[in-house]
């Protein structure tokens, strides 16, 4: 099977802390979406790479769970997770530390121990997970 290939371009202008940048996503879903110093360090409005990184986490680990608890005879009805993704200074840089991932899933059907391993599975395996170097931890809550 070949590779999927997927891009986004960035354009930054200026200097770090006083420059600003342009996201763009090869959907379009982000088109010359701002980010700057302070959407990444303050409340400025646009997005940051941290934040996308937390959304696409979010959104592979759902995914991932979702064919997981189907292809176990459990089809989800929801599956809400909120990444919750930490940055820390080491020396000159900054560095994505850790990653909580928080799933509430309403979920006929499936008992807690089977929902658990196919949560913590799901950790594991989706590709976001795969290619951070960040602890993952996972608080799940089957309603």
């Amino acid at each position: 099977m070949a590779a999927i290939m997927r891009d986004a371009t960035a354009v930054w202008s200026g200097a770090g802390k006083d420059g600003r940048g342009v996201l763009t996503t090869q959907s379009g879903t982000l088109k010359e979406t701002p980010y700057t110093f302070t959407t990444r360090f303050g409340d400025g409005k646009g997005t940051n790479p941290e934040e996308l990184i937390a959304a696409a986490h979010a959104g592979c680990f759902s995914m991932a769970l979702a064919f997981q608890l189907s292809g176990a005879g459990n089809p989800p009805e929801r599956l809400t997770t909120k990444a919750d993704l930490s940055i820390v200074q080491e020396g000159g840089g900054w560095r994505i530390s850790a990653v909580t991932l928080n799933l509430k899933a309403k979920v006929p059907g499936v008992s807690q121990d089977d929902f658990m391993k196919l949560a913590e599975s799901a950790k594991a395996n989706c590709p976001v997970s795969k290619v951070l170097n960040a602890e993952i931890t996972l608080k799940a809550e089957l309603e």
